[in-house]
């Protein structure tokens, strides 16, 4: 089964663009826009597991350049 997760970005100002290009590009991301009010990109993701999805969050997401933040939100089916 799939683990599906939103990830909700805060950049440096006026970096959101940039910021969600570039995560646009990694493997397991299947949308990231840029939008306004507290976090400044929203991701959709997903990944095999949960430490599939930790490891894609922490070495690929929060590496790259102009991200200060993120909040990683599982999807749940109740």
């Amino acid at each position: 089964m799939v683990v599906q997760a939103y990830i909700l970005i805060q950049t440096d100002v006026g970096k959101a663009a940039e910021v969600a290009a570039s995560i646009a590009q990694i493997s397991g991301v299947n949308v990231a826009e840029d939008v306004t009010g507290p976090y400044d990109v929203i991701v959709r993701a997903e990944a095999r597991n949960v430490d599939e999805l930790g490891k894609l969050v922490v070495s690929k997401v929060q590496n790259l350049e102009g991200i200060t933040r993120t909040l990683t939100c599982p999807v749940v089916h109740i």
